[in-house]
């Protein structure tokens, strides 16, 4: 497979497809499409990630990097709608859909563009920046989406991350250690971490 959902352009024939889903205890719609990450259901680690997010003590906007068609971040700004989530990823297609999931569910707090990792986010001081990260992609792409949420994180801000045990878990939280001086690890299921770093 010469091809990933984290390639700009997708090759792969078009075929889009609407499904419902539960996040956060409210029902979604959601348009998917070849090409994109879980285009079948919503990724267990990353309903996961969405549900256990808690608002964190400082105020500021939201990222999340590698949004793919939405569900983390537009179930995330749906329950907080005082903040400004903004969604980045570097797959076009998954941005348009991005856009498509924004208007069916009536969600507008939120800012959508391409960006690979942080590269074209200007904002700074985030509240909190949010990843599933693209394991596929390799050990330093993942380590610099981290990289680049230290930079972006307001003092006090959180990084939460989602990975599973056998795709790097151990090397994640060492890595997170080092750079933010801290992490928690706030949920487990299935092989699934949820991992939190604040920055301090």
């Amino acid at each position: 497979m010469g091809e990933h959902y984290y390639s700009k352009k997708p090759q792969v024939s078009s075929a889009p497809k609407q499904w419902k889903a539960e996040i956060r205890n409210k029902v979604f719609l959601f348009t998917t499409d070849a090409g994109v990450f879980s285009k079948g259901s919503v990724d267990e680690g990353s309903k996961l990630l969405a549900e256990t997010f808690k608002l964190p003590s400082v105020g500021g906007d939201f990222l999340e990097i590698g949004c793919g068609y939405g569900p983390i971040a537009l179930s995330i700004a749906s329950d907080f709608p005082e903040r400004l989530v903004h969604m980045v990823d570097v797959n076009e297609r998954a941005l348009a859909l991005s856009k498509i999931n924004a208007q069916q569910n009536k969600i507008g707090n939120i800012q959508i563009y391409e960006s690979s990792g942080v590269d074209q986010v200007q904002s700074d001081g985030f509240a909190a920046i949010i990843t599933n990260p693209p394991i596929r992609a390799g050990k330093q792409t993942v380590f610099s989406f981290y990289d680049g949420a230290y930079e972006k994180l307001a003092l006090g801000g959180e990084l939460w991350v989602v990975i599973q045990k056998k795709q790097g878990a151990p090397s994640t939280i060492d890595y997170l250690k080092k750079l933010f001086g801290n992490v928690d690890t706030v949920a487990k299921k299935k092989g699934y971490f949820i991992l939190v770093a604040k920055k301090v």
